[in-house]
């Protein structure tokens, strides 16, 4: 194996610990989106309903700790480190932290599966930003490539989907209807990465793996932002099941496939918001758990570091496409093209 990498930087989102640090975390979310205020102080009361705690910098700790046993348990005896991107522990603090005992190479593990400006590309440049300001004592740090056809994650999350169904009511189970999440984007960004498409493959795959046939799933959108008038990726979950409603459907097994922990938008807007939508509608709901620290979604995060550091272990994938690469094109995943705002 390899020692061309000193440490490990898992990266995450970030969340707030408490009500005061609510409102600072959505400023640094939204700052410079077009996102009105009235959906910030929106998204506030979601945090607030929780007390102002997110469950995401917990679920990361517990991952950073069986991350940790699991490397070393196959023979990756490097320190791991955590930075966010949007609160404490931020990015710029922990390469800071690396840079002062004396890291020179890292390997980024982006807790995203898959590609777009937001969940890849704007990462890498959280971690050049972070990188400028420590300066030239800075670690070199390469990115994991994205996981959404590893069959690892394939098999973890069809796991999760088949636990779902039985949860069902007996009676009636067989006529059961997939609704696969994940978050919405603007079309601008949508456009210009393989978001959507890697998406619909993760669904085919693990809708094919439990048997599901493909006119008894699709893949829904959740938890926009921005201006009401500017195009975002749909339809959104809510508005999906009045359809499947109309539609006779009265058995819901909602997969929140584009998340990898249940966070505050899942425990929002789908164990709250949608459970509510189908109980409307006398439609059963059950929603299946995202990976979080299940050991076959862990041991594909081992895979994926073992892979970088040891050029003989052969890359993994499933599916239509081959595994992703691992140095991101110059052109990859553009920032999205603001909208300008009406004049007056």
């Amino acid at each position: 194996m390899a020692d061309n990498y000193d440490a490990i930087l898992v990266i995450s989102f970030g969340g707030p610990e408490g009500k005061d640090d609510v409102m600072p975390f959505l400023e640094n979310v939204l700052r410079g989106k077009p996102v009105p205020r009235e959906r910030m102080l929106e998204v506030a009361e979601h945090y607030y309903h929780f007390g102002g705690v997110s469950p995401l910098n917990q679920q990361v700790r517990d991952l950073l700790d069986v991350l940790t046993r699991s490397l070393k348990e196959q023979g990756v005896e490097i320190p791991v480190y955590w930075g966010n991107r949007n609160w404490h522990p931020m990015l710029e603090d922990t390469v800071q932290r690396m840079a002062d005992g004396g890291v020179k190479r890292v390997l980024a593990l982006v807790l995203s599966g898959y590609s777009s400006y937001s969940g890849c590309r704007q990462y890498r440049e959280d971690v050049y930003r972070a990188c400028d300001a420590v300066g030239d004592t800075a670690p070199d740090i390469d990115k994991i490539r994205v996981f959404y056809n590893h069959p690892d994650w394939i098999e973890c999350n069809a796991d999760q989907v088949k636990s779902a169904i039985g949860s069902l009511p007996e009676e009636g189970r067989e006529n059961f209807h997939l609704a696969f999440t994940a978050h919405s984007i603007p079309l601008s960004m949508a456009d210009t990465s393989d978001y959507a498409k890697q998406l619909t493959e993760t669904c085919r795959l693990v809708s094919e793996s439990c048997g599901v046939t493909d006119d008894r799933w699709q893949l829904v959108y959740q938890s926009r932002s921005g201006r009401p008038q500017d195009p975002w990726l749909e339809p959104d979950i809510c508005e999906h099941i009045q359809s499947l409603s109309e539609s006779g459907v009265q058995n819901l097994v909602i997969v929140p496939i584009g998340f990898l922990s249940d966070h505050m938008e899942v425990l929002f807007d789908l164990d709250e918001e949608a459970r509510v939508a189908c109980e409307e509608l006398g439609m059963n709901m059950a929603r299946a758990k995202t990976v979080g620290t299940n050991p076959k979604f862990v041991n594909m995060l081992v895979k994926l570091v073992r892979e970088r550091l040891d050029d003989s272990i052969e890359k993994q994938a499933c599916g239509l496409f081959g595994p992703n690469h691992d140095v991101c094109p110059i052109d990859c995943c553009p920032a999205p093209v603001r909208p300008e705002r009406p004049a007056g």
